[in-house]
C-alpha cells in the first residue's frame, strides 16, 4: 500500500530552509577550515578557573560538564585570547527545577573598561520556559540587556550557541538562527567592541538573588547538585598577538571581516524578525520607563 505524504507549505518551506543552511553550512565550512584555532579537546584550549571539584571531563577531553551544590559552583576560560571570529559551543542547560540558577556563556576582554558579548541562561521552575538573556559591554558601559524564550528544551539535548564578531557586527545565534544583532555605529559615537581582544569564559553559578522572576524564586537545593553540559565546541577566530591590525586586515583567514559577513543574508533577516515578533520577552530599547525616554542611540539606528 502506498501513502502520499502531504506537504503543507509551512513544512515545504521548513524543508528549503533546511536544504539552504546545509549549503551554507558546507561553504562556511570550506572557507573557514584553515582559520580554525580550537582542538576540540577542552583540557587544552580552556583552563578551569574556579572549583575544580565541580567540573568533569570526559577521558578524552571532548565532553565537559559543570556542576553546581551548596559548596560552590564551576568555571572555566580559554587559555588564549581573540579579536572577531566565530565561537560555537554545544551546551545542554540544566535540567528540571533549575529555578535560581544561572549558566554565563560569554567573551570578555577583562579590562577596567572591558568589552563583553554575553549569554546568560537564567534558570526556571520546572514546567516554565527557560529565558536567554543577552548583554553586549561596550567600552565599560553595558545596560544592553535582552531576553527571550527559546522555541525548544535546551535540556532534553544539546544545542549550539554562537557569537560571530567581526569589524561590521556582532551576531548572536541558536542554531544558526541570528536571535540578537549588535552593529558597529562607532562613526555615530556608539561604543562598539573593536580593539580589546576577548577570552572565552563559561560559569555556573547561584545567581537567585535575581534571575527568575526578579529573585523571587530561590534555588531549592534539595533538587541538585545543577548540571550543565558542553561539548563541540569549535573556535575560528583570530588569536591576539599584540596586533590588532593583524585581525582587523582582510584575508582568506580572517573570512569574518569580508563583506558577505558583514550583514545579515536575506534569509537570516527572515530568522531574526521571526524570534523578535514571537519570541523576545524584553529588550532594552523598548523600555523608555528605564531610560526616561532617552533610549541608547544605537536604538534608532539599523539592526543589519
Amino acid at each position: 500500500m502506498h501513502h502520499t505524504i502531504l506537504l503543507t507549505k509551512p513544512m515545504t518551506n521548513l524543508l528549503k530552509f533546511i536544504g539552504v543552511i546545509g549549503f551554507l553550512s558546507a561553504y562556511l565550512l570550506q572557507i573557514s577550515r584553515a582559520s580554525v584555532v580550537s582542538t576540540g579537546d577542552f583540557n587544552k584550549d580552556f583552563f578551569v578557573t574556579w572549583s575544580p571539584s565541580h567540573v568533569n571531563t570526559s577521558e578524552d577531553g571532548k565532553a565537559r560538564s559543570l556542576k553546581l551544590d551548596q559548596e560552590s559552583g564551576a568555571g572555566f576560560s580559554s587559555n588564549q585570547m581573540f579579536l572577531f571570529g566565530q565561537l560555537d559551543m554545544q551546551i545542554k542547560l540544566v535540567p528540571g527545577d533549575s529555578a535560581g540558577t544561572v549558566l554565563g556563556f560569554y567573551m570578555a576582554s577583562d579590562q577596567p573598561n572591558r568589552d563583553e558579548i554575553d549569554f546568560e541562561f537564567l534558570g526556571n521552575v520546572s514546567g516554565q520556559p527557560y529565558i536567554l538573556q543577552t548583554n553586549i559591554y561596550a567600552d565599560g558601559s553595558d545596560n544592553r540587556e535582552q531576553r527571550i524564550y527559546l522555541w525548544f528544551d535546551p535540556t532534553k539535548d544539546f544545542h549550539t550557541y554562537s557569537i560571530l564578531w567581526n569589524l561590521h557586527q556582532i551576531v548572536l545565534m541558536v542554531d544558526s538562527v541570528p536571535i540578537r544583532t549588535y552593529r558597529n555605529h562607532a562613526n555615530e559615537g556608539v561604543p562598539y567592541p573593536r580593539w580589546q581582544p576577548m577570552s572565552i569564559k563559561i560559569s555556573l553559578w547561584n545567581g537567585d538573588s535575581w534571575a527568575t522572576r526578579g529573585g523571587q524564586d530561590k534555588i531549592d537545593w534539595s533538587q541538585g547538585p545543577f548540571v550543565a553540559s558542553f561539548r563541540n565546541y569549535k573556535i575560528d577566530a583570530c588569536v591576539w598577538n599584540g596586533n590588532p591590525r593583524f585581525c582587523r586586515a582582510g584575508s582568506p583567514t580572517n573570512w569574518w571581516n569580508q563583506k558577505q559577513f558583514s550583514t545579515l543574508t536575506s534569509i537570516q533577516r527572515r530568522l531574526f524578525k521571526w524570534v523578535r515578533n514571537y519570541h523576545v520577552i524584553y529588550d532594552y530599547c523598548q523600555d523608555n520607563q528605564r531610560f526616561q525616554n532617552n533610549l541608547p542611540k544605537e536604538c534608532s539606528l539599523s539592526k543589519y
